[in-house]
């Protein structure tokens, strides 16, 4: 469990969207289950609200997860995620990431200089910073679902293209790849739902079984919301559903059964 909210969050940035209006706005709230098969691992959300950062007018989301019932008894997992997003250029001022897994903790800050492209590190754990430059565009964890949600255009995406992105996580620039994998109907609680699936490329090892364990369902219209995550484990199968939502910026598209 130590990595699953974690993964969940990191999975919600490869939603995608066209380039043609905003996805989304102030007041959107998503809910999803994390589970394994019928069994309940715990809840996370994701929440935008419009607010400002020193003199700017930003987007604050809040991705927040933890484990509940009796997976909280074996593993305790509290993960709090924030981004503060500029509402027109959609590029991140801040980071946070405050942690608390079985144990395992983190509390760091990224403040990202976007003028001279450098990230300032605050782990207030250990009471230590550093400066770290990044390449244009990059994207936080969080900041990415909701950047490629308002720019990314899928229309002209045809089944096995691949794509790139920048992104700077704790200390450290890497590039994400993501595959399109077509268009499916998702049988959801809400009904049946049109979406568009990704799978994202990962490091085999640990945690995943191998290179491509995960796939990734977003709704075909234009809020783009992750509708399922499925990630094959060396420890099982974990799949993040959503579960409720509210505060959406354009209709949500069901199919009549």
């Amino acid at each position: 469990m130590r990595t699953a909210f974690c993964l969940l969050f990191l999975l919600l940035t490869f939603s995608m969207s066209t380039a043609q209006q905003k996805a989304y706005g102030d007041g959107e709230w998503f809910k999803f289950r994390v589970h394994y098969g019928f069994v309940t691992a715990g809840y996370a959300t994701l929440e935008v609200n419009q607010t400002t950062l020193r003199g700017k007018q930003v987007y604050h989301i809040k991705g927040f997860g933890e484990t509940v019932g009796a997976s909280r008894w074996f593993f305790k997992v509290e993960d709090d995620y924030q981004s503060f997003v500029d509402i027109n250029k959609d590029i991140p001022y801040r980071f946070i990431r405050k942690i608390d897994e079985g144990g395992h903790t983190k509390d760091i800050q990224i403040d990202f200089d976007q003028e001279n492209r450098i990230a300032v590190v605050h782990n207030k754990k250990h009471e230590t910073v550093d400066r770290v430059s990044f390449p244009k565009d990059a994207q936080d964890m969080v900041s990415a679902f909701y950047y490629l949600r308002n720019n990314l255009d899928v229309s002209s995406l045809k089944e096995g293209d691949t794509m790139d992105m920048n992104m700077f996580f704790d200390k450290e620039n890497f590039v994400f790849r993501l595959k399109f994998l077509g268009r499916e109907t998702l049988r959801t609680k809400f009904g049946k739902v049109p979406c568009l699936k990704f799978r994202p490329y990962v490091q085999a090892g640990r945690v995943f079984k191998e290179k491509e364990s995960l796939t990734v369902w977003v709704t075909d219209d234009e809020n783009k919301m992750p509708m399922l995550i499925k990630a094959e484990l060396a420890v099982g199968s974990l799949k993040a559903s959503l579960s409720e939502f509210k505060g959406l910026r354009h209709s949500f598209r069901i199919l009549a059964d």
